[in-house]
């Protein structure tokens, strides 16, 4: 979710976020947080996972920002506003705009990832607008190579992207 600061301070080149909680799916004990900002024409996120597994996992934004069923489901596929095949971010043959990519899990099992592109927007009402998508952990790694989802294995953690004006 994010939430903008007061109108009044809100300018066309500076969108805020604040940090909000994702929620366990699969009975996973997941827990984190996840915290977009826009700066002029760039989108950054920033996400913490707890409580997981050690390995690699992989972030995804999905289509739909519906994180009610148990298994993850309610949020559709990768979020692929162009129509693309789904590859590693940055692959000049295409890839979805959702398919963030891999995070590192530690020991004590903590990942985090931040993550910046100007491909996104917030609330710009265009295809490239992450409003009303959701934010996916995967189990597993993305292998880059599997269609259309990189076989990223269960969902085990959800957090729908919008807006609170409080």
């Amino acid at each position: 979710m994010i939430r903008r600061p007061p109108r009044s301070t809100l300018s066309s080149s500076s969108a805020a976020s604040d940090v909000y909680k994702r929620q366990p799916l699969n009975n996973s004990p997941i827990s984190g947080t996840v915290m977009f900002t826009q700066k002029n024409d760039s989108v950054y996120l920033e996400a913490h996972a707890y409580g997981i597994e050690p390995g690699k996992k992989a972030l995804h934004i999905h289509e739909n920002g519906d994180c009610s069923s148990e298994d993850g489901l309610s949020t559709g596929g990768h979020w692929d506003p162009y129509g693309t095949k789904h590859s590693k971010w940055g692959d000049p043959e295409g890839f979805h705009l959702g398919a963030v990519g891999n995070f590192e899990v530690d020991s004590i099992g903590h990942g985090m990832m931040k993550f910046a592109t100007d491909l996104w927007c917030i609330g710009c009402e265009k295809e490239n607008d992450i409003l009303n998508k959701a934010v996916i952990i995967h189990n597993g790694a993305d292998d880059y190579v599997s269609q259309p989802s990189g076989a990223s294995g269960m969902r085990i953690g959800c957090m729908e992207i919008n807006i609170s004006e409080d």
